[in-house]
């Protein structure tokens, strides 16, 4: 079991800017020193031959096919009740002003 003494819970807390109580830092020892002692039990794991897995889920797409239905408006027919066009596109205000620039 792998025991982290006060002095090295106080260089934590300090790394972490956190200010601990001595009870503190006996509580905090033995619970850092539990999971550094989980941490140890699973590097002991043998994974040999099992692949790296984001997830034990099968991946499947939920989401709808895009299926375009019908045919799409023509340009000239989109474009036309446009307040404003370059003759091929939509004109907008612009959203940043480039004055600095």
């Amino acid at each position: 079991m792998a025991r982290l003494t006060v002095e090295e819970v106080d260089h934590i807390a300090l790394l972490a800017r956190l200010t601990l109580s001595d009870e503190e830092k006996g509580l905090y020892a033995q619970q850092l020193s539990a999971i550094l002692d989980y941490a140890a039990e699973l590097a002991d794991i043998d994974v040999e031959g099992i692949p790296p897995t984001a997830t034990v889920l099968a991946v499947h797409n939920i989401l709808r096919q895009d299926d375009i239905a019908g045919v799409s408006i023509a340009r000239d027919d989109a474009l036309k009740n446009a307040p404003r066009t370059d003759g091929a596109s939509f004109e907008v205000q612009a959203t940043f002003d480039n004055k600095d620039q």
